[in-house]
């Protein structure tokens, strides 16, 4: 019963805010009182920080599984990209935007477990296409870890890329194209350029 309220809970999230989303609306959408989803969770802040848990946790491990594929480094970003885009919404409710506003707490420990994960992710990435010959070799393999993590998070503030100038999916895409262009060799960016071409068709 708890897996099936924290699912439901963080649809709603994810589609609606954190703010937005009551443990009333919760309650009638699970057709469930809010006593029992109370049994399961002592109070809203308690039901968002295991929501951000519970997706982190899904995220996570649906980068892995895809990593442990072993695509070269360029395919592999897209098949992130691809995964994560069918995990999260692309609503214009700015469901992190209400999380750092009303969850602050919450939304720190969050980003930091994110940067933990994503630059480890981002280090291998980029020391694989050096080593494949995609990525040129005098990278700063540190830094770049650093700023791809430092955009992706600008991209999600709705003060900079207003959503109903910008979807997130578009975003995304751009700043995935951005990256890679900006560090590809010659044999790298024909994989790219390929891969561009494929997913246009």
């Amino acid at each position: 019963m708890k897996d099936k309220i924290l699912e439901k809970a963080t649809d709603l999230f994810l589609k609606l805010g954190f703010k937005s989303v009551t443990m009333d609306d919760l309650a009638n959408e699970l057709g469930m009182s809010k006593k029992t989803i109370y049994t399961y969770f002592d109070n809203k802040t308690r039901l968002v920080e295991e929501s951000t848990s519970y997706l982190f946790s899904n995220i996570t491990n649906g980068i892995n599984n895809i990593c442990s594929l072993k695509h070269n480094p360029i395919v592999e970003m897209f098949e992130i990209r691809k995964f994560i885009i069918s995990n999260l919404k692309d609503e214009s409710s700015s469901p992190i935007y209400q999380l750092q506003k009303y969850y602050p707490k919450i939304h720190k420990s969050l980003k930091k477990e994110q940067f933990t994960f994503m630059q480890k992710c981002v280090i291998e990435n980029l020391k694989e296409g050096i080593e494949e010959g995609l990525f040129r070799k005098n990278l700063d393999i540190e830094f770049i870890s650093r700023i791809y993590f430092s955009g992706m998070t600008a991209i999600k503030d709705d003060d900079f890329f207003p959503p109903e100038q910008f979807s997130k999916i578009k975003l995304m895409d751009n700043y995935l194209e951005y990256h890679l262009r900006g560090i590809v060799t010659t044999k790298g960016k024909k994989v790219l350029t390929d891969i561009i071409k494929s997913n246009q068709s």
